[in-house]
């Protein structure tokens, strides 16, 4: 009896390629492609096969923490250390410079907006409730207009 592809995708090594392929950013769909399957054979695979499934999120998981990190420290802004080498009179040198990025009021915008929509979204869903005190409520238009004219 023939061997199912999926099941060559069981195999450890197998399964630490699909991860690593997931954490380099690939699509679900480049994934598939990569194994010579379409897309929702792979959907089908990751719904079937816990292995696989686990280790797409596993390698997802990765990228996803690092790029955190990343936003989150140009949303604070940093401090780096620069070295440069410069010729003086008893040679060369290594110079060192402690740097500073300031904070990036963008990434802090997007991080808000995203980790604190109840308080940083654009839009806010305001709810009234009451009646509104309308003054010329009862009032025809015609009555409207002798006022305005006998201003």
């Amino acid at each position: 009896m023939a061997k199912g592809k999926y099941q060559e995708w069981l195999e450890p090594d197998k399964l630490l390629l699909l991860q690593a392929w997931a954490r380099d950013g690939l699509t679900d769909e480049q994934i598939a492609t990569n194994i010579g399957i379409n897309r929702d054979t792979l959907y089908n695979w990751k719904k079937k096969y816990t292995d696989i499934s686990d280790a797409l999120k596993r390698g997802k998981a990765v990228i996803d923490i690092e790029v955190e990190n990343a936003l989150l420290k140009r949303a604070l802004g940093y401090e780096y250390e620069e070295y440069m080498e410069e010729h003086t009179n008893d040679g060369w040198k290594t110079r060192k410079t402690t740097k500073q990025v300031i904070p990036d009021v963008t990434a802090q915008i997007f991080w808000l907006k995203n980790r604190r929509p109840d308080l940083w979204r654009d839009k806010r869903d305001l709810e009234m409730s009451g009646n509104i005190n309308n003054p010329f409520e009862g009032v025809s238009t015609a009555d409207i207009k002798k006022l305005i004219q006998n201003e």
